[in-house]
């Protein structure tokens, strides 16, 4: 284990041999909604720290959308449009225990749940800079990063920026090189809302589905 820095990453779970540690992502997010720059992070996380899989873990009362007053889609829209997103490639995996829960969703009693069903593996929390600049401000993080690795999104030659507190704490924390991608979930409801063509950051399907289902439209 490296401190305050990067991690030894150590290769995907193979049957032959003595047995390896399983090297898990964990992505969390309320995907509202999924979007073609979260399956890049996903993949960039798949391939750099050769993960066995990437479990893509759908909140279902977001507490801090919650605090700033944002209604969501309904749960089972964003999970059936991550599902739409990730079905192609076997090593992502939907997870809808956060939906199956009652109150807001912490990372942190999720971790802990997985963790107590499969104590072997290595979780990778996947995270894009804002969300590393929010970390000390989700409950139990202190916690959270003694159970986690921190899987971070740098694009170009950017650096990740840790914040203060968490530089104060023994961590472990990877950089993911990513393309110079700008979609956001914020800018799919703007163009849905207006009528405009979410195909470009969505994709096709996710797109179908937004459009079946007249989601985040004004009318």
């Amino acid at each position: 284990m490296v401190l305050n820095g990067t991690a030894a990453i150590a290769g995907p779970s193979s049957a032959t041999g003595r047995a390896q540690v399983r090297q898990v992502g964990w992505f969390g997010g309320s995907f509202d909604p999924v979007h073609l720059a979260h399956r890049a992070l996903a993949e960039a996380a798949l391939a750099q720290l050769r993960l066995d899989e990437v479990r893509w873990v759908v909140a279902g009362q977001p507490w801090q959308k919650q605090q700033a007053g944002r209604t969501l889609a309904a749960a089972e829209h964003r999970a059936a449009m991550v599902r739409l997103m990730i079905e192609d490639e076997p090593r992502f995996v939907l997870d809808d225990s956060e939906l199956r829960r009652a109150g807001p969703s912490y990372t942190l009693e999720s971790v802990k749940d997985w963790q107590a069903q499969h104590p072997g593996d290595q979780l990778w929390l996947i995270l894009g800079q804002d969300q590393l600049a929010g970390l000390p401000t989700w409950r139990g993080w202190e916690d959270l990063i003694g159970r986690v690795g921190l899987a971070v999104a740098a694009r170009g030659s950017d650096e990740v920026k840790a914040p203060a507190a968490l530089l104060d704490r023994p961590h472990r924390l990877v950089r993911l090189q990513m393309p110079a991608l700008v979609w956001s979930s914020t800018e799919v409801r703007r163009r849905a809302a207006s009528g405009g063509d979410v195909r470009p950051v969505v994709g096709e399907k996710v797109a179908g589905y937004i459009g079946l289902h007249r989601l985040y439209s004004e009318h």
